[in-house]
């Protein structure tokens, strides 16, 4: 069997780098190979070597990334992670391999591509949902990577889509209209999911999407 080799990106913490395992278990669960990218040096290796790119949850993107002054609610992963990232991302998307991107990675690939985000939704906006905690319904719009309905999904973020970055088309919102997902048209698979479906694993809607990752990174090492 073809079995990809998705790359994750990792948080640095002091002398340690940092990832939640969810991620790389969602990914060995569908049949993909997991290894782990540390945010230092050239990413261009990198994105040689990988099939497909996943760009995990985290704590806030910098303001200054979309020429905004921080506010007192942000709480910025440091930009030795961001940077590095962005410049990954970019390299990923030359050479058009897959891209998926969960809460602070859905974030961190719509600013790399123009657009702005909501820094703190409890003190910007008036909304009648509790983003950072429990669980809310999604409505997935007609979409060629999820069954389109009404969904329960966890929530877990205070920061979420203002604009959408150039060719991003969004296709899932909550009741009270926040982006919860959106995905290139452009594209073969670019998507960014504010939910984080690598913890509810045993849900049709969460291996829906990670089997259509692996199988478009599958198809980039054919």
């Amino acid at each position: 069997m073809n079995s990809p080799i998705i790359g994750i990106t990792a948080d640095r913490e002091d002398e340690y780098l940092r990832l939640k395992r969810h991620y790389s278990d969602a990914i060995a669960r569908v049949g993909g190979v997991p290894i782990l990218i540390p945010p230092t040096g050239n990413p261009l290796p990198y994105a040689e070597i990988i099939n497909g790119l996943l760009i995990p949850g985290g704590d806030d993107l910098d303001p200054f990334y979309y020429n905004e002054e921080i506010t007192p609610a942000v709480k910025p992963v440091p930009r030795e992670r961001s940077g590095f990232e962005i410049s990954l991302l970019k390299e990923v998307v030359s050479q058009e391999k897959p891209v998926l991107g969960i809460c602070y990675g859905m974030q961190l690939i719509n600013v790399a591509f123009g657009g702005t985000l909501y820094q703190d939704i409890g003190s910007e906006l008036s909304v009648e949902i509790n983003h950072g905690k429990g669980y809310h319904i999604i409505v997935i719009a007609e979409n060629r990577f999820l069954t389109k309905g009404k969904f329960s999904v966890n929530s877990t973020h205070h920061q979420a889509i203002k604009r959408l970055g150039n060719g991003l088309r969004d296709f899932v919102r909550s009741p009270d209209k926040i982006i919860e997902a959106f995905y290139r048209g452009d594209y073969p698979f670019l998507v960014g999911i504010q939910w984080h479906p690598e913890r509810l694993m045993d849900e049709n809607l969460s291996l829906d999407l990670f089997y259509s990752f692996v199988k478009a990174s599958r198809e980039t090492n054919l």
